[in-house]
């Protein structure tokens, strides 16, 4: 089966001959073929020598011609980086500031001597004036004392009146939360014990109820206050003591005045 399918394909079986009968061929007209020449032959491969030596003379020819266009190229690109330069150079000098480094000369002129004004001879008049000039400066003295005693008259009006001037009390705006124990509690009571409390600085404002839940209230009250006179702390301190109608006392707000 398999030589008969061999008998009917068609195969080159002898191509090697041929491929020699060409090898020696070509030797004997061109001598010994190298290593390098048998790989570069093949179908596409120059046929002979007269063959390789036009297409190197053809690729010569190429790259001159390649060459005179790069040679022209590379000059024309010389003379347009000359004229930039000669153009840059030109507007470097026309600049303004290459106006101002610049240094300017100056024209000096030569001084003048100036003359001393003639001094004018005193007539007899001026003479009698400056005979009556006191030198001692005694009411010079006196104008002097009487400015002092103004000034220190002045510094002592200006003292009067800073200090009869009230000066400014720093005061703060405190919003007050205070709860009792439960509903029970009388809260008009609560609010007179508040406002029973009394001190220097303290002046109590309007107040309201507000539910908390569960049908308890807690009284907020508003007070003013000076800072240097009460704190909080003193404030919660003698709420507190009403032991029997407050059970805490919290800062809802605090603003300054």
């Amino acid at each position: 089966m398999a030589t008969n399918f061999l008998v009917h394909e068609k195969i080159w079986f002898d191509k090697f001959k041929y491929d020699d009968a060409e090898r020696k061929f070509y030797e004997q007209m061109n001598g010994p073929v190298t290593a390098g020449s048998r790989q570069s032959s093949g179908p596409g491969a120059s046929s002979g020598p007269g063959g390789d030596h036009s297409e190197l003379v053809v690729r010569i020819a190429n790259l001159e011609v390649e060459n005179q266009n790069l040679r022209g190229v590379v000059q024309n690109l010389q003379q347009a980086i000359s004229k930039l330069e000669v153009r840059l150079s030109t507007l470097e000098k026309n600049s303004p500031a290459h106006r101002a480094t610049a240094p300017q000369t100056q024209h000096v002129s030569p001084m003048r001597q100036v003359e001393p004004p003639a001094k004018k001879a005193a007539t007899p008049a001026e003479d009698d004036e400056d005979d009556d000039i006191d030198l001692f400066g005694s009411d010079e003295e006196e104008e002097d004392k009487e400015a002092a005693r103004l000034r220190e008259e002045r510094l002592r009006q200006y003292a009067e009146k800073k200090a009869k001037k009230p000066s400014l009390v720093a005061k703060s705006s405190i919003l007050l939360d205070v709860k009792p124990w439960d509903d029970e509690t009388d809260m008009a009571q609560l609010e007179t014990c508040v406002r029973s409390i009394q001190l220097d600085g303290l002046v109590w404002g309007g107040s309201k109820l507000v539910p908390v839940g569960y049908g308890i209230r807690k009284l907020q009250i508003q007070c003013v206050v000076e800072d240097d006179k009460v704190g909080t702390d003193l404030l919660e301190e003698e709420i507190t003591k009403f032991e029997e109608h407050v059970q805490s006392v919290d800062i809802a707000a605090f603003n300054k005045i």
